[in-house]
């Protein structure tokens, strides 16, 4: 029989055994096996919450295949979210076996359902042409959809293509705008957007050290082109002093989340010795890994160019 302790006793004999069952005892614990049950009886709003615990591991054992079982079963109840989410996993492989087709099918889906998020992920299939025809303007109209009814990530991507003129008229100002609220929600790609404009003067004050702090809090949620930029301030000392040893660690966190220039910049260092060891061999593998992942200034000339 268990012995579960949920109670906060004086006496310190007993404390190991709190500590062997206190994660039985927690709030959160008690809100999965709720979650958990509920789904089970047919709630989809269930399914779907618990389908997110199952795929971070929030107070459950992490398990991928369960969560896209559950997100699916949140998606045909009708929680739009839900079909967004395991959307995502069929997308990446992830708990499913990789079909972009299903998840086109289910980002339309979800943003036919008024899941935003679903509007901002079909929105990135069509700007990227991935699974369909390339489309910018209908990219376009999708993030604008999905940032008015509340997706951050969304305005970010609107707030990109803003920032060009990409699908849409360029405004500099409209996309600074956009980068502000979605980086105030804490959604890096808009810190990253509004750091790039900081940086360059363009539709605002040119200002190094708000770019830096910018490139930081991107870099921060594990943004690699924000871990990049980061690196650039501190190799070049713009906003902040220059340190060529954190500049190396920055391209080298970016360049392991597949950043084709960080990998090229780290090549540089380690050619010419800078906050790193100097190592030929290590430039060298460094700049054909910047080749595969898509840096085309780090691939091989063809002869006679």
């Amino acid at each position: 029989m268990r012995i579960r302790i949920c109670s906060n006793p004086n006496r310190p004999w007993l404390l190991l055994v709190i500590g062997a069952v206190f994660s039985g005892c927690h709030p959160g614990n008690e809100e999965a096996r709720r979650l958990r049950g509920a789904c089970e009886t047919g709630d989809a709003a269930a399914c779907n919450t618990f389908g997110q615990k199952l795929l971070t591991g929030e107070y459950v054992l992490r398990d991928d295949g369960d969560a896209a079982v559950k997100f699916t079963k949140a998606c045909d109840g009708g929680v739009g979210e839900g079909c967004a989410r395991v959307g995502v996993l069929y997308q990446t492989g992830r708990g499913v076996t990789r079909d972009s087709a299903r998840a086109f099918a289910l980002f339309r889906q979800a943003c036919d359902g008024g899941a935003m998020a679903g509007c901002t992920r079909l929105g990135l299939l069509y700007r990227q042409g991935a699974g369909v025809t390339q489309d910018l303007a209908r990219a376009a109209a999708l993030f604008e959809q999905a940032c008015t009814g509340g997706d951050l990530t969304g305005c970010a991507q609107l707030g990109t293509f803003y920032a060009v003129g990409e699908g849409l008229s360029q405004d500099v100002a409209r996309a600074a705008g956009l980068f502000q609220r979605a980086c105030d929600g804490k959604v890096a790609t808009g810190c990253l957007g509004l750091g790039r404009l900081h940086a360059a003067g363009t539709g605002v004050a040119q200002n190094d050290s708000l770019a830096t702090k910018l490139f930081e809090q991107a870099c921060n949620a594990r943004e690699p082109a924000g871990c990049f930029h980061l690196g650039n301030q501190y190799e070049t000392g713009k906003g902040i002093a220059a340190d060529f040893g954190r500049a190396a660690q920055l391209y080298r966190e970016a360049c392991e989340d597949r950043h084709g220039e960080a990998c090229y910049r780290l090549a540089g260092m380690y050619e010419k010795g800078a906050g790193v060891w100097r190592q030929p061999e290590r430039a060298a593998q460094m700049t054909r890994r910047a080749c595969e992942y898509g840096y085309a200034e780090a691939c091989p000339k063809p002869k006679g160019s």
